[in-house]
């Protein structure tokens, strides 16, 4: 384990509260009372205030440094001035925020009141995401957007002028009526904006979204028969590597892609497999051990090596958090199962993983029998090796799951222990 990367930790909050559902989206979050907003942030708190006990209990590191804050959801910035004051309040009195932390809010174009912009820039805020999705006001609506591009430009100004100039822009390909004329513009509007990051996302088809489960059973809601083709959606995906790398917006991980020194430090983090710490509804948090080997009672299991990380997942039902302390999913992973999560993880930014870092972390018995689950996808074209790192290519980056399924089950491993907990 590498100490100085885990002397910091990473702070992710999850605000689930939309003004509508978006037809595609499969996260914890939906259109509740705004009287819920207030009884939110006080349960986030409460296991904010709580959180470093419970990990001590559970034999975790949890640093009291943090260099990254992340509000996700659902839409963070529909909260109330005053909520956003008590929030970053409360993370300030129970960590050591960096003077020069990364400070993310994620927002909905066209919903950001000025109070909260103010609020938001007082709190120490300095990088926003705007999830727009299209630029093209019919394909928006269709998904359920209540943004215009008018609306989205406007907003841009807003924060620059707010001296928020660390910005992202979200596009989905394959958004219903999405063609590859209209995906061209939406394209050439984020690059006329000169924000220094995007992140572009294939639109996925799964049974948590009204959409995907619309798809699945061949049904015509949703704008569902004009959903692109699988053969677009890639093209699409392929045309924004190429039309943002003229740019000058490098992609760094498969759906990131930034100018130089511009990419999501927080994010960052979850490839690297560095600390963080999940606040609030269907929030994962993944932290270090912090009890030595002989310790193995104090953790209620029966390991006999050092080394595991600790991972959590809190409930996604928002009456059940509103509720009070819940039991959190908590599982223990072995040295080999994180040697796994290396790989996978690792492989999805484009510089790769270095093969003598895991070395160092994971012992050479392991990280040999990776490599030899290297040679087949790499004589298909889907990796290289250049002697240090390995790297997804391309046609790899495409079909990145199928090639993250040669690294499961490297090694026979203890079997996960889970408990439950506090978060």
């Amino acid at each position: 384990m590498n100490e100085g990367r885990d002397s910091a930790l990473g702070l992710y909050v999850s605000i689930p509260f939309c003004r509508s559902k978006c037809t595609y989206c499969n996260f914890a979050s939906g259109v509740y009372p705004a009287a819920e907003h207030a009884r939110y942030i006080t349960r986030v708190i409460e296991d904010m205030t709580d959180a470093r006990a419970w990990a001590e209990g559970m034999g975790a590191q949890l640093p009291r440094r943090v260099d990254t804050v992340y509000l996700g959801g659902g839409t963070p910035s529909l909260l109330a001035p005053e909520l956003v004051a008590q929030l970053f309040g409360a993370i300030r009195a129970e960590f050591a925020l960096d003077p020069e932390a990364e400070i993310t809010v994620e927002c909905a174009p066209g919903q950001l009141a000025d109070a909260t912009l103010d609020a938001l820039a007082a709190a120490g805020v300095n990088r926003v995401s705007l999830g727009v999705q299209s630029f093209i006001d019919t394909e928006a609506r269709a998904s359920g957007r209540l943004h215009s591009r008018a609306a989205v430009l406007e907003d841009l100004r807003r924060l620059r002028a707010a001296g928020i100039a660390n910005l992202n822009i979200d596009l989905i390909a394959g958004l219903a009526g999405q063609t590859p004329a209209s995906w061209e513009e939406s394209l050439a509007v984020l690059v006329e904006t000169g924000v220094p990051h995007a992140s572009v996302y294939m639109l996925e088809v799964d049974e948590d979204s009204r959409l995907g489960r619309e798809l699945l059973a061949g049904g015509a809601r949703y704008h569902a028969a004009t959903v692109p083709t699988e053969e677009a959606i890639t093209q699409m995906y392929m045309r924004a590597i190429e039309k943002l790398a003229e740019a000058g917006l490098a992609q760094y991980e498969i759906s990131n892609f930034s100018r130089p020194d511009a990419h999501s430090l927080h994010n960052l983090r979850y490839w690297e497999r560095r600390p963080y710490l999940g606040l609030g509804l269907d929030a994962s948090s993944m932290l270090r051990e912090a009890l030595p080997a002989a310790d193995s009672a104090a953790r209620g299991s029966g390991r006999r090596e050092s080394g595991y990380g600790l991972r959590t997942t809190t409930t996604d039902h928002l009456k059940a958090y509103l509720g009070g302390p819940q039991p959190v999913e908590t599982a223990w992973l072995s040295p080999a199962r994180q040697h796994e999560e290396a790989w996978f993880l690792g492989l999805r930014l484009n510089s790769g993983v270095e093969v003598k870092a895991l070395e160092q972390e994971f012992g050479r018995k392991l990280v040999m029998q990776a490599m030899d689950a290297v040679e087949r996808p790499a004589e298909n074209g889907l990796l290289t090796f250049d002697g240090a790192r390995v790297r997804l290519t391309p046609r790899g980056r495409l079909i990145s799951n199928d090639v993250f399924q040669e690294f499961l089950g490297l090694e026979a491993e203890v079997p996960e222990t889970r408990t439950k907990g506090r978060p």
